[in-house]
């Protein structure tokens, strides 16, 4: 009977619009007053903030807030036009050069915000009216930074991942090192697509850069490069955890943008706060209330009962098991953000992964890329609105000039999937 409730009331909040948070709290406290039928309202209420607390009190979970402040404050310093310039001045010239910069720089910050959204409003608002100046389709340029965007949440340091390395109990450093190369592999395909959808496109070249406007773009965006550098390095040179590095970040921003870049004045400080403390408000909201979720559905054994089914379905075949993942990934994708399908996900689709002989890391680097393409899939892509705001484009344009970007990523997710030793070539 809790089965069909929480899942059904789930569905019917989700069709209407409900924030994703409201629909898995709502739903699970459904769950919970059919579960505990007969006992006192009181009894079973104080149950949430037990879950809820235990849920959120993750010490690897301080990275989080860590990891959002340190985005914040270096978009705030200004490293994203540092970098663009700096990409501009390298291969700007080049046909398709602003393709590369829109996607390098993407991929790169993405390394500094480690949030696809973010990624997509610091950089859109400069490189898709410089992309539409010299000829590019407004909607093509949304699309295609909405898709750059999403590596956002594949490349190093990634929130997603963390929450994944909390959910399954996995070494954060090493998923970090898992999304490096599906990160750049996604990078070159979109290149590569872009490059030829726009191939008969009258395109306005840049003027070339003079070796000393390079070095000079170069020395400018040089506390910006380094950052990512400090950071994985850190983590993996033994100096710093992942929650450690995540603090090292912001403390970096906030030196780069006060003493060295000198953009940041004490008066930005309350907007990057308040910035911060909201985007980890609504994070923390979403992990509390899929938590309980996912607690609901373990006192309704459906977790084991997923999981036999899957076994069941799938004959133990490890193939076919990533396939169907997959597909339910992607759909979830569409409809909620990553950290509530990890969440979710994470608790029913692990344990027959590990019971196939599949690594936690692998999967875990599977599932995160899967969800990046959830980003920029349609109707509810939350990179594609943003792209639209910016683009001033409607969501019809940018939906199908996105396609062929889309399908390029599905092909890097099934090299990733079937081939393990791409996402664990530096693990």
């Amino acid at each position: 009977m809790i089965g069909p409730v929480i899942f059904l009331s789930f569905a019917v909040f989700l069709l209407v619009g409900t924030p994703i948070a409201i629909c898995l709290g709502v739903s699970s406290v459904f769950g919970m007053l059919i579960d505990g039928a007969g006992r006192p309202l009181d009894t079973i209420m104080t149950m949430l903030p037990r879950i809820f607390s235990s849920a959120t009190s993750k010490f690897v979970l301080l990275a989080v807030p860590f990891f959002i402040l340190g985005g914040n404050v270096m978009e705030k310093a200004g490293i994203s036009e540092r970098l663009i310039n700096f990409a501009q001045s390298c291969v700007g010239h080049l046909r398709g050069g602003l393709i590369v910069v829109m996607v390098s720089v993407a991929c790169f910050f993405a390394a500094i915000s480690g949030s696809g959204p973010a990624t997509v409003a610091a950089l859109g608002m400069i490189l898709i009216p410089a992309m539409v100046k010299v000829g590019y389709p407004p909607a093509f340029s949304a699309a295609l930074m909405a898709a750059a965007g999403a590596t956002g949440i594949v490349i190093p340091p990634s929130i997603t991942f963390v929450v994944y390395g909390s959910v399954a109990d996995t070494s954060i450093g090493k998923l970090f090192l898992s999304g490096i190369v599906p990160g750049a592999m996604i990078g070159i395909a979109l290149i590569i697509v872009a490059m030829w959808t726009t191939r008969n496109l009258k395109i306005e070249l840049l003027p070339k850069a003079s070796g000393e406007e390079r070095w000079k773009s170069f020395k400018e965006a040089f506390w910006g490069l380094l950052m990512p550098g400090i950071i994985l390095g850190g983590i993996y040179g033994g100096i710093f955890t992942p929650t450690e590095a995540a603090a090292a970040s912001a403390v970096y921003g906030l030196f780069v943008g006060f003493f060295i870049y000198r953009t940041l004045k004490l008066k930005d400080l309350y907007e990057i706060f308040v910035n911060s403390t909201t985007t980890t408000a609504v994070v923390m909201f979403i992990t509390a209330t899929a938590s309980l979720f996912a607690y609901i559905l373990t006192r309704a054994r459906l977790d084991l009962a997923i999981s036999d089914g899957l076994i069941e379905i799938t004959g133990g075949n490890y193939i076919m098991f990533l396939l169907i993942a997959n597909i339910i990934f992607l759909i979830a994708g569409c409809f909620m953000d990553a950290t509530s399908a990890v969440l979710i996900f994470t608790p029913l689709f692990l344990p027959v992964a590990l019971s196939l002989g599949i690594d936690p890391i692998h999967f875990g680097a599977v599932m995160v890329l899967n969800l990046s393409i959830g980003l920029v899939t349609p109707p509810v892509g939350i990179n594609l609105f943003v792209g639209c705001g910016i683009a001033n484009v409607s969501l019809k344009d940018i939906s199908v000039a996105v396609i062929p970007l889309i399908i390029a990523c599905l092909i890097v997710l099934l090299l990733v999937t079937y081939i393990p030793q791409l996402p664990l070539l530096f693990v």
